[in-house]
């Protein structure tokens, strides 16, 4: 028998508490597919935060520490302050890293510090019941927002990569999206960029990756898949918005 693949070692061995279809589970591999690539593994801290995305310590073994809700940006400049050899990266949902957090995340994208931003945009606040998001899209129906998002009582989605992007020290800035194996790839690819931003000392880097949520969208995981491509990615467009010289 030929092996195809294998599961990357920084990875866990131990049953996924996320919801069927999530796709955490996705951008995990992906994380922890470079890691290993790049060797990284061992010097590697993560700042996890609040939200559906701090499960991400349970399922993949390097050090990490856990942010109070919408601090990870905060947390990892301090990390990456006092230990500049090591690889520090957030991954942060939508709610935590732009609504809670945009502060912290735009303070530390503003002055350039040398992190690795993965932010996970499923459009609502997972873990606490399918909240509006800053990423809600105008007319999507949440738990607070029954009636679908109005953008004259609650504003327009914020598009975390394009604000970021026209910061003067951020370095790689992209949008990613995890609904089909192509753009799986892709991700892949521009999230490599971002690991390399910061492992050549180049500057901030973030990629965003959008996601679904299957059970607060109360959709089959493929209708949520589906639904990105008709809906969702019409108003994020994948891209890189920003791509420093080196950064290659």
């Amino acid at each position: 028998m030929k092996t195809v693949y294998k599961m990357p070692e920084p990875i866990t061995d131990r049953p996924t508490t996320y919801c069927p279809g999530c796709p955490h589970g996705i951008a995990h591999r992906l994380v922890a597919e470079l890691l290993e690539e790049m060797h990284l593994t061992e010097k590697t801290v993560i700042v996890w935060p609040v939200g559906c995305a701090v499960f991400g310590y349970y399922f993949i073994g390097t050090d990490a520490v856990e942010a109070a809700h919408g601090r990870a940006c905060a947390m990892a400049t301090g990390m990456k302050r006092t230990h500049p050899e090591s690889f520090v990266m957030t991954y942060q949902g939508d709610g935590d890293l732009a609504s809670i957090g945009i502060a912290e995340t735009v303070h530390a994208a503003a002055r350039g510090e040398k992190i690795t931003v993965v932010h996970i945009n499923n459009g609502n606040y997972g873990m606490t019941g399918g909240q509006m998001a800053p990423t809600t899209l105008i007319g999507q129906k949440t738990t607070t927002s029954p009636y679908g998002r109005d953008a004259k009582l609650t504003g327009f989605p914020m598009h975390v990569p394009e604000m970021l992007a026209t910061l003067e020290a951020t370095a790689y800035i992209a949008r990613a999206s995890l609904d089909s194996p192509q753009h799986i790839i892709q991700a892949k690819k521009f999230l490599r960029k971002a690991f390399n931003t910061q492992v050549n000392g180049i500057g901030f880097s973030l990629v965003e990756m959008i996601s679904s949520c299957p059970t607060n969208w109360k959709m089959t995981s493929v209708a949520s898949m589906e639904r990105i491509r008709k809906e969702v990615l019409p108003v994020f467009p994948i891209g890189e918005f920003k791509v420093a010289e080196r950064v290659e």
